[in-house]
């Protein structure tokens, strides 16, 4: 089970802070993935993280503005700074088994309830 917080109304310009809390992985190594829905567009990949938490990757418009970051093995973390009106919508985390983390939605069989983050003035 993956649960999202930290989603809000923010200024542009703004951050927030995004937490991903997992359960249910006892023992078994995951990868994690931030998603965004924005209104009228499909769900695409914002930033993963593999499963030690030294890799990351990152989608163009959000790299030096966004950091993901686990704390131990279970809370994932999206720091946003910068914010920007773009970057509303829902935010969702999803999990995978194994070591890597990729951009692709398939590859993730957990999913969270999603976040609502709305950048406006």
């Amino acid at each position: 089970q993956l649960v999202e917080s930290g989603g809000g109304l923010v200024q542009p310009g703004g951050s927030l802070k995004l937490s991903c809390t997992a359960s249910g992985f006892t023992g078994d190594e995951f990868a994690v993935g931030w998603f965004r829905q924005s209104p009228g567009k499909e769900r695409g990949p914002i930033a993963c993280i593999n499963s030690v938490g030294d890799g990351r990757d990152y989608i163009d418009s959000v790299k030096g503005r966004f950091t993901v970051f686990r704390d131990g093995k279970d809370t994932i973390y999206l720091q946003m700074n910068s914010l920007k009106p773009e970057d509303t919508g829902v935010y969702y985390c999803a999990a995978r088994r194994g070591s890597s983390c990729y951009s692709a939605r398939s590859y993730y069989n957990w999913w969270g309830q999603g976040t609502q983050v709305t950048v406006s003035s």
